[in-house]
């Protein structure tokens, strides 16, 4: 199903094949878009560069999400190779491990500051970057990746549950700003997924034991569930939809005992 024919997309976040940024690139692909994907640092450059490897003509740029200057470079090389952007996946997210381990009332300055940094305010960073580049295709989406602890307290998810609430303030404020230029902002709630960052949380595995219990499908999630929710919110059959937290949950969120 070619949703995404002719599109020209940009995926950060992807870390190794569970990543839940994987999964969007490969759906993507799958529905018709040339992707470039970013890698943060020389340490995850092979694994990105091997999977992008089994996509159809992807490019493959580095960007560290913390500075301006790679920023702006990583838009550049999205404007020389595409002419333009019509999507961007921002899947980044990171804590000091120290800082996540701890009660939030323990949380550092220094793991404050780059936890916001990382997983809020970049995306604040890039899509600034990207809207030159969205504005040339007529607008775009931009899509980030959330979770429920932003809202509730989740055991161990201490000061990334700060960040989340943060980064979905961002989402509707740039929804806000955005939406004159037809570029729509929205977020994916998702719950639980194996993921390298997710494997950080302590007893992340007891947090899908209960999902799979108490969900009303009595099932945790799959990253491919995500991935088909991301590449309907980059479609024009979502053109209405902005400023919205979509819940991909297996419908978690709804439950209370």
């Amino acid at each position: 199903m070619s949703t995404l024919a002719g599109k020209h997309g940009l995926v950060v976040g992807v870390a190794n094949k569970r990543s839940i940024s994987w999964a969007v690139a490969q759906a993507a692909v799958a529905a018709g878009a040339r992707l470039a994907l970013t890698y943060p640092s020389e340490r995850l450059e092979e694994n990105v560069r091997e999977l992008a490897a089994t996509l159809d003509r992807p490019v493959v740029l580095p960007c560290d999400v913390t500075s301006d200057q790679q920023i702006d470079a990583l838009a550049a090389a999205l404007d020389a190779e595409f002419g333009g952007l019509d999507f961007l996946l921002h899947g980044a997210a990171f804590a000091p491990k120290a800082d996540l381990e701890h009660p939030v009332v323990q949380t550092s300055r220094e793991g404050f500051r780059i936890a916001l940094d990382v997983s809020a305010y970049s995306l604040i960073g890039l899509t600034r970057a990207v809207v030159p580049l969205m504005k040339k295709r007529g607008g775009g989406s931009v899509l980030t990746l959330t979770y429920l602890g932003s809202q509730r307290v989740f055991t161990n998810y201490n000061v990334m549950g700060v960040a989340k609430a943060a980064l979905e303030a961002c989402v509707r404020y740039l929804a806000s700003d955005l939406g004159p230029d037809n570029i729509r902002v929205n977020a994916i709630s998702a719950g639980p997924v194996k993921t390298l960052a997710a494997m950080g949380i302590k007893d992340f595995s007891s947090i899908r034991d209960i999902y799979g219990e108490r969900t009303p499908l009595r099932r945790n999630i799959e990253p491919g569930e995500v991935a088909d929710t991301a590449v309907f919110l980059f479609s024009a059959a979502a053109r209405g939809i902005t400023g919205d937290i979509m819940m991909v949950d297996a419908g978690y969120h709804v439950t209370g005992m």
